[in-house]
């Protein structure tokens, strides 16, 4: 574990730059002490802000550039306009040149998966990086991914998920062999795109000690809990999270109509405060923030980027424990050492065949 944790904020990006990038870097740091922040963005625009939190000042150390990658940009577009020069670049090159342990951003999703690709390149093994967020669950919580990094991808794309995704279970919620499953339409084998039966008879045949196949999972099951990761293609992935957000807002909005309806439902409310803050704390997507895309030879975390400051804060709490507990290192050994994950992959295909 590193004395410090370096983490580098892209100060420009989201819907609001600085004026949360810097607050909710204040909230973390109250959190975790041994965090140094590099700020990268345009410093007219940082200053003001840090002025107002002194101890995240002394921990800090600004990267001026006043080249932001916006919104609308496509990937293509943001690698041509802003590759060397925007925020989100020296962000990501402060973790390639070994400046920083983790870049963290709430920009571009397209242009962030992009830059952190072709600047850090894909870990040995590797085809495509994936985005992957904690998921709030009946049971707790769990891993899902990939949530939209790219679209589709083989069996064995879909077992190198299933490694990474438990290793992260590994590292955040210190589960020793965590348990996986494959996204689905129904829990039969006989079910499902050919890619997803095949890693389901790879991971069978390949009986990892570093997680624990469960077989298929269904929608519904994400928020039940039944796996500690949930593994699934980034277009299918991407449809469940904006659903799932989706429904929650309903509910909560569907919740607060029916409660304003009568005084009879204000006074019922009263009396279940208690039970409606502590769901609303569970569901907070705030702290939910942090997608931390896996699969880079570094490490890199995406926030919403229209969160506020204390979601951004959760978004650093992500990437400081993925640097602290030093999840790319491990994800390289479970995938690559003598006897692992991807070196299992071969025999595995041959198993099933």
């Amino acid at each position: 574990m590193p004395s410090k944790v370096r983490i580098a904020l892209d100060a420009m990006g989201g819907d609001d730059g600085a004026a949360v990038v810097i607050p909710g870097a204040a909230i973390s740091l109250a959190r975790h002490r041994d965090i140094e922040f590099l700020l990268v963005g345009d410093r007219a625009r940082i200053e003001p802000e840090l002025d107002r939190h002194p101890q995240l000042k002394s921990a800090s150390k600004i990267i001026h550039t006043d080249v932001a990658v916006s919104g609308s940009d496509k990937p293509s577009q943001a690698l041509r306009r802003g590759r060397k020069t925007s925020s989100m670049w020296l962000a990501i090159d402060a973790v390639k040149k070994g400046e920083a342990d983790v870049a963290v951003s709430a920009g571009n999703t397209g242009a962030l998966m992009a830059m952190a690709r072709f600047h850090l390149r894909t870990l040995p093994g590797i085809d495509r990086p994936a985005i992957s967020a904690i998921w709030p669950t009946q049971r707790g919580q769990s891993v899902v991914l990939d949530l939209g990094a790219t679209i589709g991808g083989d069996a064995r794309h879909l077992v190198a998920l299933a490694v990474m995704g438990a290793a992260m279970v590994s590292v955040v919620f210190d589960k020793k062999r965590p348990t996986v499953g494959l996204l689905n339409i129904g829990t039969e084998e006989i079910k499902g795109h050919e890619e997803i039966r095949e890693a389901a008879e790879m991971l069978r045949a390949m009986d990892l000690p570093e997680l624990d196949y469960i077989g298929f999972v269904e929608g519904d099951g994400i928020g039940k809990g039944v796996a500690d990761v949930v593994v699934t293609e980034g277009y299918s992935g991407n449809i469940a999270l904006k659903a799932a957000e989706g429904t929650a807002r309903q509910m909560a909005e569907l919740l607060r109509n029916e409660i304003q309806r009568s005084w009879l439902s204000k006074l019922g409310y009263v009396f279940a405060r208690n039970a409606f803050q502590a769901l609303r704390d569970k569901m907070d997507p705030n702290k939910s923030n942090g997608g931390v895309l896996l699969g880079l030879n570094g490490l890199v975390v995406k926030s919403h980027g229209g969160i506020n400051a204390e979601g951004f804060a959760y978004a650093i709490d992500v990437g400081y424990e993925m640097a602290h507990y030093d999840l790319l290192n491990k994800i390289n050994q479970m995938l690559n050492r003598e006897g692992g994950a991807l070196n299992s992959v071969q025999t595995a295909q041959e198993a099933v065949s």
